[in-house]
């Protein structure tokens, strides 16, 4: 592996997971002042998103408790002693963590990789804030390179196939997946997203998508940037 060079020393170059935890323990040091007995916290769905579980988990002290985007990561974080709520049962949540398959620089997100876009939409909506945590490799001049996730009603799915191809896109139903919502998935290919609050409206307008993987309309707040020269701290332009 090629090394890298910083204030004239040479270090090795970090391995993503490396850089999964650096921005998962930034993301928890970011929110620590946010914290009280009575806040409760967002949680993602996904690796990076796992990595957050597991260092939130060593503060599991200072904070109420937990909404969770999958039942994957509520299970994480009962394990972890942590309280999960469901959303209908909370007046706020105060912040919410979560990764992103892209991000441009206006912070507008493609997420879904992982198929819980609605449910984390959901939880995005009902937060405060919302802090994305990726690494370097997520940031994006267009979005659409990452397949764009749509969750369909399952009887509805060719239909909604051909509509998506009428908007430029290539569907590819994610054989084998269902939602935690009984749903399923299509992957858009060969997407190149200049005005993703359009397209996010135009998509979600089909009769039997449920919701896309773009998080325009509502975008990020922050997003925290792994890098091999530190954790950035970007806010959408």
């Amino acid at each position: 592996m090629a090394p890298y060079t910083r204030q004239n020393k040479v270090l090795p170059l970090m391995t993503q997971d490396e850089l999964k935890l650096a921005v998962a323990q930034a993301a928890v040091e970011y929110i620590l002042p946010k914290l009280n007995i009575d806040t409760i916290v967002g949680v993602g769905t996904g690796s990076t998103a796992n990595f957050f579980i597991d260092e939130l988990i060593k503060h599991r002290h200072l904070f109420d408790g937990t909404v969770a985007s999958s039942e994957a990561s509520a299970e994480r974080l009962k394990k972890g002693g942590v309280n999960v709520y469901d959303l209908n049962s909370v007046d706020n949540i105060t912040v919410y963590i979560d990764g992103a398959d892209e991000s441009n620089e206006y912070l507008h997100l493609i997420k879904g990789g992982g198929a819980a876009l609605t449910r984390e939409k959901i939880v995005t909506a009902c937060s405060d804030e919302f802090i994305c945590i990726a690494d370097q490799s997520k940031l994006v001049d267009v979005l659409g390179d990452f397949p764009l996730p749509i969750e369909v009603i399952p009887m509805a799915r060719s239909y909604v196939a051909r509509e998506l191809v009428k908007l430029g896109g290539d569907p590819v139903y994610r054989e084998g997946v269902v939602t935690d919502n009984g749903n399923h998935i299509l992957d858009v290919y060969n997407l190149k997203i200049v005005n993703p609050v359009k397209l996010e409206a135009d998509i979600n307008a089909i009769v039997g998508v449920v919701t896309n993987g773009l998080f325009a309309a509502r975008n990020a707040d922050v997003l925290l940037l792994a890098t091999p020269n530190g954790v950035k701290k970007l806010t959408a332009k």
